[in-house]
Parts: C-alpha cells; sequence; structure tokens
C-alpha cells in the first residue's frame, strides 16, 4: 500500500470498493466487511503477480485495477476449491 501513495484509512475505502465492484463482476454475495478484505488483500496479491509481470500500477486507480482483479482471483479461488 505504500508504494501506491495511499493511506490505511484510503486503503479501507479503495478496497472496499474494489471488493464490491468484484462482488458484482463475480456474482458473489458478500457483505461490505468481507468486501474490504477482499479488495486489501486482493491488491496486495495483484501486486504482487502484477510485479512478477513487470507490469505495476500507481495511485488509488491502480490500486484500484488491482484490487478488482485480485479480489475476483480470491472468489474464483475460493469457488474452485468449495466445489
Amino acid at each position: 500500500m505504500e508504494d501506491a501513495g495511499i493511506g490505511w484509512i484510503a486503503a479501507i475505502i479503495v478496497g472496499g470498493l474494489a471488493g464490491w465492484i468484484a462482488s458484482i463482476v463475480m456474482k458473489s454475495d458478500t457483505g461490505i466487511l468481507l468486501n474490504i478484505i477482499l479488495g486489501i488483500v486482493g491488491a496486495a496479491l495483484a501486486s504482487f503477480i502484477f510485479g512478477l509481470l513487470g507490469v505495476s500500477f500507481g495511485g488509488w486507480l491502480g490500486y484500484l485495477v488491482a484490487g478488482v482483479v485480485g479480489a475476483c482471483i480470491l472468489v474464483g479461488a475460493v469457488r474452485a476449491i468449495r466445489r
């Protein structure tokens, strides 16, 4: 999160928004707390994966995009494990 240049409160807000968007995209029914967690953890996961590929995002928008992509990956992984 320090790389994105946003603080903890902004990370919670952007993470919640990213998780909410991912829940709409993946058609999952999650609450606000899980949306925030999915968005923040998803952003960290996607930043790591994109870093391995040599792609980097910056700022609020980059954190949001990484959060949505990462949260979608997490939701897909949980669905695959549950089956």
